[in-house]
């Protein structure tokens, strides 16, 4: 069975299960967009870099419900990443959402964590009917509708008004390849109340030699005065591809600040948009790819300023060894209510090898006449001045290059705020210079 007759069968087999109207109604007309659309290829413009269609040659199962029964709850905490003691901690085995395996230690007063289809029909039913799936507004292609017309088993995070929350908030994605190839798809909802604070890490891990596919759709969305600080930590295995797509709209004046690690991983998309949907909004976006062997990243960011006197700034770096290949494609519109916009984009790139690719594709849509708003993008090897001056007081060519490397990266991994995860992910590229 190819994997669209495989998709259609099991469309069928969930919409013949009991749903909530909302999410029914939202997943079948993503099924139908899916039908119209299809997998995305290279020859669409936003895809042109990326061959997505290609992995979809493989036969990939969809996760079953009894698919923790497999994974020791020792073995899963022993993924952690470090400050686990501080923070709440959620688990989604093959992309579900697994609430007896969480780890909660913030109150259910300042941290509210329901399972989606149980938010639909409770008191949040309105937020998540408003909500839901409106990032199929700016994300248009088959992989985001294929999501939206699975949505089972996905999570709804609430932050109530005034809950400025210490103890970080970690989402641990696991797929069980052990025994055949996985196709997961997490669906998230986080919705943060006036003048709230959370910072939100995402991991990923694919456990056993079969091939996993990761399909994922997170949607944010903040209120007045809230603050968000979002991590998002790649370092899988080469049998793992994702494509990660992650809204986040400002409804209220709020500030965001997002930072993707890309380290380690098979073909890698990551769809970033960022919704300036009321006047003073901020927003900081940074990127950090460490590409080695036939790894593939690509980053597309999308920052739409609605609204006047807004901030924004993006800092994307990579660092392509080997025949590993990174693209960024970062666009900014400013729409004709936005004046006063400030809006800045940077993307910095070092090759290590004659058969690393980088492509960069910077773009400005600006319809507003009072703003302030630049891009830039650069592409070269190792400053052979600073290499000369290494060597010339005796340090081996190998470690030059690596204090070199770790000097370009410093000033995106100096955001991350979290000291725990700052401390693993600079270990985790010391350990990753040292091995190439």
């Amino acid at each position: 069975m190819t994997n669209i007759a495989y998709f259609t069968d099991q469309f069928e087999g969930l919409a013949a299960t009991d749903s909530t109207s909302t999410i029914k109604e939202l997943s079948k007309a993503a099924f139908d967009t899916f039908n119209q659309s299809g997998l995305p290829t290279y020859k669409l413009e936003e895809w042109k870099y990326t061959n997505i269609s290609s992995l979809f040659d493989k036969n990939y199962q969809f996760s079953k419900e009894d698919s923790k029964e497999n994974l020791s709850l020792a073995g899963l905490r022993a993924l952690n990443l470090p400050g686990k003691n501080e923070a709440n901690e959620l688990y989604f085995i093959d992309g579900r959402f697994m609430p007896g395996l969480s780890k909660m230690i913030s109150s259910e007063k300042e941290l509210i964590i329901l399972p989606l289809e149980e938010a639909a029909k409770g008191p949040y039913q309105k937020i998540v009917a408003e909500h839901l799936g409106s990032s199929s507004k700016y994300l248009k292609d088959g992989l985001h509708a294929l999501n939206t017309a699975f949505i089972q088993d996905g999570v709804f995070i609430y932050l109530p008004k005034g809950q400025q929350l210490d103890a970080a908030l970690y989402l641990h994605h696991i797929n069980n390849a052990n025994t055949e190839n996985i196709l997961s798809q997490p669906r998230s909802l986080v919705y943060l109340a006036e003048n709230t604070n959370l910072q939100l890490v995402e991991t990923y891990t694919t456990l056993g030699s079969m091939d996993s596919f990761s399909n994922e759709v997170i949607e944010i969305v903040l209120q007045e005065n809230a603050f968000l600080a979002y991590y998002k930590l790649q370092n899988d295995g080469a049998n793992a591809a994702q494509v990660s797509s992650t809204q986040i709209h400002q409804i209220g004046k709020s500030y965001v600040q997002t930072l993707t690690i890309a380290l380690n991983g098979g073909v890698i998309r990551n769809n970033l948009n960022l919704i300036l949907d009321a006047e003073g909004n901020e927003t900081h976006l940074y990127g950090l790819s460490l590409l080695k062997g036939n790894s593939h990243v690509d980053h597309h960011t999308l920052v739409d300023n609605k609204q006047p006197n807004c901030f924004s700034n993006q800092l994307y770096k990579g660092i392509a060894d080997d025949t590993a290949t990174g693209v960024f494609s970062g666009r900014i519109i400013v729409q004709p209510d936005a004046q006063k916009t400030n809006a800045y984009q940077s993307s910095k790139n070092i090759i290590l090898s004659e058969r690393a690719t980088i492509n960069a594709k910077p773009q400005l849509e600006i319809f507003a006449d009072d703003v302030k708003c630049s891009h830039g993008c650069t592409v070269g090897q190792l400053d052979e001045e600073a290499m000369f001056y290494l060597r010339a007081r005796g340090l081996p060519l190998k470690t030059a290059e690596s204090l070199l490397l770790q000097a370009f990266a410093s000033d995106i991994l100096n955001q991350i705020k979290l000291e725990p995860l700052r401390i693993h992910v600079e270990q985790l590229i010391l350990d990753q210079l040292a091995s190439s």
